[in-house]
């Protein structure tokens, strides 16, 4: 379903009207009114060597059962890269460019590491200015902790309660949600609980030694970005790559902003230790 309804009053829960100075960027929504006829996509290799030695060291002190991971490392910078450069942290919904209020990560991970067993879907605040990348690690296994003993989440009753009603509601209500979007009349606990409405969508294939690949956006949602990592692989020259395949809503920002961005998300992984300051201390220069 179509609306071509702008929201009301300005306003959402969620984020503010981005501030954008180019004619045509304001003027792209209206150009492209869905998310995946929009889509860029882009296939990243990242140096991994000096990330696994730094693994290696930092986990000789780390707990036991609570390793720090290369992915753990691609979710830091991630979402330090959104703090430095905010213009990727941006949406579009009601044919209007909108600025999220803070970074956002949604991320899957198995229930169990064997074939058929369920997906989890964990959605959390990022903020380097109030953790450390080891704070962050902590914090991601006592969510998954919480995921993986059955602790039911509000965006779980929601669709506990959505699959509860009969097949010819289902849609009715999930138009009546999309457009409550369109409109910014969603509630703030709604937007907060539903993993959708996210910064971006990383999904890290390489843990089940898959190879990385390109994912659509969701129309439903705010998401405008997706990150999918595959296994390590190595080069002829014997060093190691993390493959990563990104797609993204080109209607944020333009092209170039976006790749130095992804740049920035590469070089800090590569130089691992950059990723232990906040990213006001990395604007900084400190």
């Amino acid at each position: 379903m179509e609306v071509k309804a702008r929201p009301m009053f300005g306003r959402r829960a969620d984020a503010s009207p981005a501030q954008v100075p180019s004619h045509l960027r304001r003027l792209m929504p209206h150009l492209s009114p869905r998310r995946n006829d929009s889509l860029v996509t882009m296939m990243q290799e990242i140096r991994v060597d000096p990330a696994l030695v730094y693994l290696e060291e930092k986990n000789r002190s780390r707990p036991e059962g609570r390793p720090m991971t290369l992915f753990h490392l691609f979710l830091r910078s991630l979402s330090v890269g959104m703090e430095l450069r905010p213009g990727v942290n941006r949406f579009v919904k009601g044919r209007r460019l909108w600025q999220r209020d803070g970074v956002y990560l949604t991320f899957s991970a198995k229930r169990e590491l064997v074939d058929g067993s369920p997906l989890l879907t964990v959605k959390r605040r990022f903020c380097s200015d109030d953790e450390t990348v080891f704070d962050m690690v902590d914090a991601i296994y006592d969510k998954l902790l919480a995921s993986r003993a059955g602790k039911e989440t509000a965006s779980d009753r929601e669709v506990n309660l959505l699959l509860r009603l009969p097949g010819f509601l289902v849609p009715v209500v999930m138009g009546v949600a999309r457009i409550a979007d369109e409109l910014g009349l969603l509630p703030r606990a709604m937007i907060e609980s539903d993993p959708l409405f996210t910064s971006a969508f990383c999904a890290n294939l390489g843990s089940i030694e898959l190879p990385a690949g390109f994912h659509h956006l969701w129309e439903y949602g705010t998401a405008s970005v997706f990150a999918v990592l595959g296994r390590i692989e190595t080069r002829p020259d014997g060093s190691r790559v993390l493959p990563v395949g990104w797609t993204y809503d080109e209607r944020i920002e333009d092209g170039m902003y976006c790749y130095y961005t992804l740049e920035g998300i590469r070089s800090r992984i590569e130089e691992p230790e950059l990723l232990e300051r906040s990213a006001s201390q990395l604007a900084e220069g400190s």
